[in-house]
């Protein structure tokens, strides 16, 4: 089969070019591990009992990784879900074999090098492309950086951390029509591209593009360039509705949970807000490119309107979010709460 990326190169350059983590004693970095594995079942319990929500299917532990470990295991899910779908939207059309090897090479090192810029920024995950139900991922070094720039007492801002994470496993897992309602929604965002020419070609100049960003701050393309289309700019706000409320949803988790369980939740999301904020020039063109600027919008947006919701009929309607897929909110209503309630509870809204 022809080979669009060369993973194996792209999980070789992202772990040569990742930066090496915080400086920690064998003793420290098992320490934070294990504290990482406790505060994610606390976390958990903590979940449940706010949102109501509980785990329907079997997930596996968390795994605390290093940065190496966490570029490694979403190469290994990319490779997963984009390998399929361009060799069903190619078809019998395979490129020569000069195109294949060179391509495949030049986009490996490209999707590497983005890869090894967010594997220093992330602190956790809910991983859902390698396996289902999906994989909760800890980054370690990243959370012990932050938590020492902040200057954050070590349990609190763990804790705090595990409760965002936590959340996406529990919405994964207590809702098992979701998974794959996300990874159909990215095939129907792949298969919309057919219509507005190679999709493998794109795809190149797309990471290309995001690559050549990572190294140079001047550049001045958007991944909003890849939306080429009417029907993928459709396909691409249901799944931006999703996310935000996902992202939404564990933010007021971690927030409305904090104040029992951490007594100095305030400072540390006014630090971490602050720190957000500070982003370097090169920083700032990097995140809007890698649509890292959206994810901090549907933060706040998701927030806003998960709040609204559980304003007007409480938590338990709030949940009836999770019933199907004809429940869940549009880009629209996210940002007008009453407009889901009073299509989802009629009688609450009149």
């Amino acid at each position: 089969m022809a080979q669009f990326v060369d993973w194996d190169l792209a999980a070789a350059t992202a772990g040569a070019l990742g930066k090496s983590g915080p400086k920690v004693t064998y003793d420290e970095a098992a320490e934070v591990v294990a504290d990482l594995r406790r505060l994610t079942d606390e976390a958990a319990r903590h979940v449940h009992d706010f949102t109501g929500m509980h785990t329907q299917v079997a997930h596996p532990p968390v795994r605390v990784v290093d940065r190496r470990d966490w570029a490694a295991i979403n190469i290994a899910g990319l490779r997963r879900v984009i390998n399929p779908l361009v060799q069903r939207l190619a078809g019998d059309r395979a490129p020569g074999a000069f195109a294949e090897a060179i391509g495949s090479r030049l986009t490996g090192v490209q999707a590497g090098t983005v890869l090894a810029y967010l594997s220093g920024k992330v602190l956790g995950q809910y991983e859902v492309f390698s396996s289902d139900p999906g994989e909760l991922l800890l980054v370690a070094p990243n959370i012990l950086e932050v938590e020492r720039k902040l200057n954050a007492e070590p349990r609190q801002f763990r804790l705090w951390v595990c409760l965002h994470e936590v959340t996406h496993r529990v919405q994964f897992t207590a809702v098992p029509w979701l998974r794959t309602h996300f990874l159909s929604e990215v095939s129907a965002f792949v298969d919309a591209s057919q219509v507005g020419g190679d999709l493998a070609e794109r795809l190149r100049r797309g990471i290309s593009a995001l690559a050549d960003a990572v190294r140079d701050s001047e550049s001045r393309t958007s991944v909003l360039d890849l939306v080429q289309t009417p029907a993928q700019r459709a396909v691409l706000d249901r799944l931006t509705a999703v996310m935000t409320l996902l992202e939404g949803h564990a933010e007021l988790v971690m927030d409305g949970v904090g104040p029992e369980v951490i007594p100095n939740v305030a400072e540390i999301r006014a630090a971490f807000n602050r720190r957000r904020e500070a982003a370097t020039p090169f920083e700032r063109v990097v995140r809007r490119l890698l649509g890292i600027d959206v994810k901090l919008r549907q933060y706040a947006e998701g927030r806003t309107f998960v709040k609204g919701v559980v304003d007007r009929v409480g938590m338990a309607g709030f949940n009836k979010v999770w019933e199907s897929p004809l429940t869940l909110p549009s880009l629209a209503e996210l940002r007008d709460p009453d407009a889901w309630v009073a299509r989802v509870h009629p009688a609450a809204a009149a």
